[in-house]
């Protein structure tokens, strides 16, 4: 499956992400993308360096907000390979593989807990897959 396949059909396509975004671990690059979700190279390498295990991005984060998409999320949780972010009633899930970083967004009648489990999800079958 390509990767812009991930994000219609593993992601946007359960209707719990309304668009999204697969980049690399490094933060470098940007795989696949939904038309409308286009994340900056600087908000690529932040994720990268929170999900990474880097502390003064993850405190940055807190205390400044996350961007993705030129859109700016207060920090509600990072955890160990996982984000997640809101905006009022938008948010963001964020979760890591070996190689990749999923990314899902959430409009405001598409329920939290439903985004960041379909996020994890595919974040665990791609790690299965050896990404």
């Amino acid at each position: 499956m390509s990767w812009q396949a991930y994000i219609d059909t593993s992601l946007v396509g359960t209707g719990h992400v309304d668009k999204a975004a697969i980049i690399s671990a490094a933060g470098d690059s940007a795989w696949a993308a939904s038309a409308d979700f286009q994340l900056k190279p600087e908000e690529m390498k932040a994720i990268s360096a929170i999900v990474g295990g880097d502390a003064a991005a993850k405190d940055k984060a807190f205390a400044d907000g996350l961007y993705v998409a030129g859109n700016r999320y207060v920090m509600a949780r990072a955890e160990d390979r996982s984000i997640y972010a809101r905006s009022g009633r938008l948010g963001v899930a964020v979760a890591k593989t070996k190689q990749a970083i999923v990314v899902g967004h959430h409009g405001q009648t598409q329920v939290a807990g439903n985004t960041t489990s379909t996020v994890e999800g595919l974040a665990d079958y791609l790690i299965g897959q050896g990404y």
